[in-house]
């Protein structure tokens, strides 16, 4: 069977990229946002908000995507901080998924800045060399990519190449940016195998952290441990992926359009957890971070959600999420950041909840000074087209047009009986009995 190759592409510090490229159109004498310590999210002034993408440099200064600004700033004193703009986010990844479907048209996107392309008959088609090593073929092709994407839309990507999307997946997060790196099965011993389990892609921190009390530290270890002591460890079917993944082995197989999502979620792990003390000033931001996120991806596939859960798991690793159903499906940022605020109120603050005291979130045992929360979800569900308000409006319409018909109508009438009793008397005509 002939060798696929796969690619996997991921634009570097997308976030973040992005705003600097805006910048430097907006102002070509300004400073290149990639260049310096710099983080997109939250406001220097207040000190409020969370960071959701990093430059390199601040990177090197331990500032963390997901962190708090206030202990970013800290850090980095002199980090340079800029709003999101899911407006330009959206055209960037449009202009950089529109470059990549040049080249195939197996082409996989699985998120605003990342995606599969399947670039085998693109390869074999273009070969100019009879006999022509593929996979050197498939570097430079890579370079060719990566060169493009910066020459037209002044970003840089990092291409992962293997057989398979999870080693290509793999690949990608190797050194960066702007790189091309390969992890076919013959190098998963040298290049995979040595990196710490919690980089082994699909492989949660809570369960990176229970491998690594088993002494399970290195994605190596996983390779060569028993399939039935992961399973019994970590449950069936995530021990199964473990091994299967650790060892190398993932799908070949590009979809190039997605099946059509139930339902739209983003949620994020706090780098040190919201506490009663705390919420107010850091909550609000993290939830308006991910009920954009959500709005966007709905708003791309041209889809409302109409019910909005909010999802909070605490420092005791117990989740609690609540739910609630809008009058009208909604993919407005606004709209999802309001619902989701208060239901993340009534979890937290509500009967029973999480900062209450005798709340049923809590053992006996746990002290209610040391409960937080460590992670934030928000999501969008009972999805539709827009259909139900389309034909809302269209009825609206027709009830507004009948309303005017039946306006003139009364109009005729009335000028009609306004002349009768005229000639021949205003007793001439009475209103029949009901």
């Amino acid at each position: 069977m002939a060798e696929r190759i796969i690619f996997h592409i991921d634009v570097n510090s997308a976030f973040l990229s992005w705003s600097a490229v805006k910048r430097l159109k907006e102002d070509p004498t300004a400073v290149d946002l990639r260049t310096i310590p710099s983080a997109v999210g939250g406001d220097r002034a207040s000190r409020h908000g969370i960071i959701t993408a990093k430059s390199i440099p601040a990177k090197k200064y331990g500032v963390t995507t997901g962190e708090p600004v206030v202990n970013a700033l800290e850090k980095c004193p002199d980090l340079v901080l800029v709003h999101s703009d899911f407006t330009t986010y959206r055209e960037y990844s449009h202009a950089f998924i529109e470059i990549l479907a040049d080249y195939s048209p197996l082409l996989e996107q699985v998120s605003i800045d990342e995606a599969y392309l399947d670039v085998t008959d693109y390869l074999n088609a273009s070969v100019k060399k009879p006999g022509a090593d593929l996979r050197q073929r498939a570097v430079d092709l890579a370079a060719e990519i990566r060169a493009r994407i910066l020459r037209e839309l002044s970003f840089t990507v990092n291409v992962g190449i293997s057989n398979n999307k999870l080693l290509a997946k793999m690949a990608s997060d190797f050194a960066k940016p702007d790189k091309t790196h390969t992890l076919f099965p013959e190098e998963v011993p040298a290049k995979m195998w040595p990196l710490p389990i919690r980089e082994l892609y699909g492989c949660g921190k809570a369960t990176a952290e229970r491998l690594i009390q088993a002494e399970i530290r290195t994605i190596g270890d996983a390779a060569h441990a028993d399939p039935d002591w992961l399973m019994a460890a970590t449950g069936e079917k995530s021990g199964q992926y473990l091994w299967r993944s650790a060892n190398g082995y993932g799908s070949d197989t590009v979809h190039p359009e997605r099946d059509a999502a139930k339902s739209y979620s983003n949620e994020t792990t706090m780098s040190s957890d919201i506490t009663d003390d705390n919420y107010t000033m850091r909550m609000p931001e993290v939830l308006r971070h991910l009920s954009e996120k959500v709005a966007g991806r709905l708003a791309r596939d041209g889809v409302y959600a109409q019910t909005i859960t909010v999802t909070l798991k605490t420092s005791d690793f117990r989740r609690h999420s609540r739910q609630t159903s809008l009058p009208e499906s909604t993919h407005d940022a606004e709209t999802i950041y309001r619902t989701a605020d208060r239901l993340a109120r009534e979890l937290v603050f509500g009967e029973h909840g999480i900062f209450t005291k005798g709340t049923t979130a809590r053992t006996d045992a746990a002290d209610l000074g040391k409960i937080g929360i460590r992670l934030v979800g928000v999501g969008g569900s009972n999805l539709d087209t827009g259909t139900f308000r389309q034909i809302g409006l269209m009825e609206w319409m027709q009830e507004k047009k009948v309303s005017e018909e039946e306006k003139q109508r009364r109009a005729r009438l009335d000028s009609m009986l306004a002349g009768v009793r005229e000639k021949y008397g205003k007793d001439a005509l009475h209103k029949g009995a009901n």
